[in-house]
């Protein structure tokens, strides 16, 4: 999705690629959840999808700006700060156990970032590359954030009322700025803001689900694999080149992960927190 997003935004600006996605996701998240004959949900719950909704938009508002403007993989491996926050949020706010095993994976897995960085970040990069990468640590921020609350709103609430409100709800908070940001696509655009909003929408069921069935510590650790979509879909699109730093942090990445999910299957994995 992100790919799409960021090939789009080129032509149209983030604002517009965004605004439209989520105009197309409320429609068909709308009709799927008219289906299931929804009552409207509690004054706490939607407390809950509210105040979510306004973490994703200045997440993704931020994000999006920021892909523009650095290269994908780059960008994703900046966003790699969030599970780091979001592991010691779900601590604190979640009174999750956050496991050696984890905390570990999760170490490895910054390494694998550094490695990348390390390579991508040595070159020369332009003032709008800079405020680029603040736009999308600033992301990550809110990203993190919003992972931990997903986590909760996944105890409250199914995966399609979820996804319904927290479209209309995003959408909006950045339709006040449409009086000075809002264009209309040209019908070329219009595939690629389709699929997005499909995209989209896929990614906000499945997370909401596997949201509601593991902790976040483990899930957040298997976020770090987006890395390697994000290397492939930069190359394939935008010519971004793969070096070896990627690479080998690629891999580091990856033994994070399974560090990070392997499970003693009659051992109870230590606590740090």
């Amino acid at each position: 999705m992100d790919a799409v997003m960021k090939a789009v935004s080129i032509q149209i600006g983030a604002y517009n690629m965004l605004v439209w996605r989520l105009g197309l996701a409320v429609i068909l998240t709308g009709l799927l959840y008219a289906f299931t004959r929804p009552r409207l949900p509690a004054a706490s719950t939607m407390r809950v999808h509210f105040g979510r909704s306004i973490l994703v938009a200045i997440m993704a508002i931020a994000f999006f700006w920021g892909i523009v403007r650095v290269p994908l993989a780059e960008a994703i491996a900046l966003s790699f700060i969030a599970p780091l926050i979001a592991l010691g949020l779900a601590a604190l706010f979640l009174k999750e156990q956050i496991g050696a095993r984890s905390v570990l994976g999760s170490v490895l897995g910054l390494a694998g970032v550094a490695v990348i960085l390390s390579g991508q970040l040595g070159g020369t990069h332009t003032d709008d590359t800079m405020l680029g990468i603040i736009a999308v640590l600033v992301s990550a921020v809110f990203y993190a954030c919003n992972l931990v609350v997903a986590r909760h709103q996944a105890q409250l609430a199914k995966p399609l009322e979820i996804a319904f409100w927290q479209n209309l709800f995003v959408l909006g908070l950045l339709s006040l700025a449409a009086p000075f940001l809002l264009a209309v696509p040209a019908a070329q655009h219009w595939p690629g803001i389709a699929a997005a909003a499909l995209l989209a929408i896929a990614s906000l069921l499945l997370l909401s689900w596997a949201y509601a069935r593991a902790e976040a510590q483990v899930l957040l650790t298997v976020e770090y694999t987006a890395f390697i979509w994000a290397a492939l879909m930069g190359w394939w699109m935008f010519g971004e080149k793969l070096t070896v730093s990627t690479i080998a942090g690629t891999l580091l990445i990856i033994a994070g992960c399974l560090l990070a999910l392997r499970r003693k299957p009659q051992a109870t994995e230590p606590g740090l927190a």
